[in-house]
């Protein structure tokens, strides 16, 4: 145990929460087989194996789903050790979280004003949100709906919006009716909740098909072989938005109505920081509404951003 790093409880938690270590890699910005190596490591330092896996899926043991929690626990004192150092230190940043997305000149509109540090630990949405109202971090990128807000204590600022489309088999790349469209909602609340309710308001809203997964196929590979086996056009994840298609899939823009993500940047309501409310002006002034209420967009019905 004295050998074990909280570098290697990132990778392990990483690995825990994607269920595949290619998406986990892209994530922690590490060589896959680097990764592997890692999780080996920690799992002869521990003693135990915590993933089993093989050449189409991964998935905890009872000891890696028991250690799990334990994990994320190790993972959040030391983060709060920290903070309690750069406090002391007088140089305390800014600290800000995501989901998946970022913009891309985020560094060149805050540089000017505060010191940003973008948080390692890339979790869910409702993660995220909570993280902030709880005082883990400062600032989260991620999506939030009005009701959160109130229960968590959070201001939020429109900062980005993708709009979603549809995946098929191919050959034909045109438009394709919500209506005629399947979204997938995965067992996996812990980290799917966001998505599970988006996806099954959208499935109310249009009349797209739900189905249940539970092998983390909302996206990456399995997302791919459910597409493949649907039958219908699967509606794309804002998490899988800018993943490469295989060769025998197309991308097929969704319409009537035509589904928007937004992306919030979140406080808490009572930040009073000077450095935290210049970066929010810094990253939201001049923001517009970037279409989303242009006719024939649709928004849940507790999106912030709904008129």
């Amino acid at each position: 145990m004295t050998r074990v790093e909280l570098r290697q409880l990132r990778y392990f938690v990483a690995v825990a929460e994607e269920l595949n270590f290619g998406r986990a890699a892209e994530r922690l910005l590490i060589a896959g087989p680097s990764l592997s190596q890692q999780i080996k490591a920690l799992e002869r330092d521990l003693g135990v194996r915590l993933f089993d896996r093989d050449r189409r899926s991964v998935s905890l043991t009872a000891a890696g789903a028991d250690l799990l929690p334990m994990s994320r626990a190790l993972l959040e004192q030391a983060e709060g050790l920290r903070r309690r150092a750069r406090r002391l230190s007088g140089a305390d940043p800014v600290r800000l979280g995501y989901v998946n997305w970022l913009p891309a000149d985020l560094a060149a509109r805050t540089s000017a004003v505060a010191r940003v540090d973008v948080d390692a630990w890339v979790a869910p949405s409702h993660t995220q949100a909570a993280r902030v109202a709880d005082g883990g971090l400062d600032l989260a990128v991620c999506w939030v709906r009005t009701e959160d807000l109130g229960r968590l204590g959070l201001s939020a600022r429109l900062l980005g919006a993708d709009r979603l489309h549809a995946v098929a088999t191919g050959p034909g790349t045109g438009e394709v009716a919500a209506r005629d469209t399947v979204v997938l909602v995965d067992d996996d609340v812990t980290s799917w909740a966001s998505w599970n309710a988006y996806a099954q308001e959208l499935a109310r809203a249009t009349g797209a098909r739900v189905e249940r997964v539970r092998d983390g196929g909302v996206t990456g590979p399995a997302f791919f072989d459910h597409v493949r086996r649907s039958g219908r056009p699967v509606v794309n994840s804002p998490k899988g938005q800018t993943t490469p298609l295989p060769a025998d899939l197309v991308r097929r823009p969704v319409v009537a109505p035509r589904a928007h993500w937004t992306w919030s940047l979140v406080r808490r309501c009572d930040e009073d920081r000077e450095a935290v409310l210049a970066v929010v002006d810094a990253l939201c002034d001049g923001v517009d509404d970037l279409g989303l209420h242009a006719p024939d967009v649709w928004l849940p019905g507790d999106d912030p951003y709904r008129i």
